[in-house]
């Protein structure tokens, strides 16, 4: 255990360090969620008033939350563990007492707790200011939202993990690296809600981890899955987390393996 708060601990600072970054993309976050807001109000209003159960005020609201989760739950490219293999800098990780994938994890997981003050909490307050936000007033429902941010933070790393794996037999990872962020894009909710998808769409994301990633806590943050129904939900998140995490795992042994083999 002190060895995973330290390995956090480490993460953390060592996204500390780029503090102006952190707000430039606060910044970035806060006009594109003005820009959707907009479109999101609109889509609404052309609707008569409703949409998929949303109102225009839990349709912006539903936008800037999702502004505040993109830098935690990291919604872009990743390619560390894909540079540490094609350069066989992952043999020293191999080497060290510490398991690759978790020790990634906890990095992972210091760095999104240091985004979320600098990057996620200043959209939220221009939406605040600028459109309002139907919140609820239940206490519970922010204990259970911040799990399920934490849990979705998991999710994705586990899948950026996995996507990285591929470095294992191929070449050049950005053809998986963009077809798995344009997938992710549109199957966890960020450009529209899940909710919004057509019946075909809406069943191959309820198949998939990516629901898990944003709608699911924003669903959770929002009050919209409350008492067991959001126990029920992060149970969903829990689930996913934990499989492909051991998919990760596993995968991992066999690319080391294909590894010591070629002499890498």
């Amino acid at each position: 255990m002190r060895l995973w708060s330290t390995l956090v601990g480490i993460g953390f600072r060592r996204w500390s360090t780029y503090r102006l970054a952190a707000f430039a993309g606060a910044f970035t976050n806060s006009v594109f969620g003005l820009i959707r807001a907009g479109v999101i109000t609109a889509a609404v209003a052309a609707a008569g008033g409703t949409l998929g159960g949303y109102d225009a005020r839990a349709g912006v609201t539903y936008v800037w939350l999702g502004q505040a989760l993109i830098g935690p739950v990291y919604f872009f490219a990743w390619n560390e563990l894909a540079q540490r293999i094609r350069t066989g800098d992952v043999a020293v990780d191999l080497a060290r007492p510490v398991d690759p994938m978790l020790a990634h994890l906890a990095a992972d997981l210091g760095r999104a707790a240091f985004v979320v003050l600098p990057r996620g909490l200043p959209p939220l307050a221009v939406g605040a200011a600028v459109t309002g936000l139907a919140l609820p007033g239940d206490p519970a429902a922010y204990v259970l939202g911040v799990l399920s941010a934490a849990l979705a933070v998991v999710v994705s790393f586990a899948c950026r993990w996995l996507v990285n794996l591929s470095a294992f037999w191929l070449l050049d990872l950005r053809g998986p690296m963009t077809l798995y962020l344009l997938v992710t894009n549109i199957l966890c909710g960020l450009a529209v809600p899940v909710r919004w998808f057509p019946g075909w769409l809406a069943a191959i994301a309820a198949a998939s981890p990516f629901p898990s990633m944003l709608q699911t806590p924003i669903d959770v943050l929002m009050g919209r899955s409350a008492g067991w129904d959001a126990v029920r939900l992060l149970a969903v998140q829990a689930a996913w987390a934990v499989a492909l995490l051991v998919a990760g795992r596993l995968i991992f042994t066999l690319g080391s393996r294909k590894l010591v083999i070629q002499g890498g």
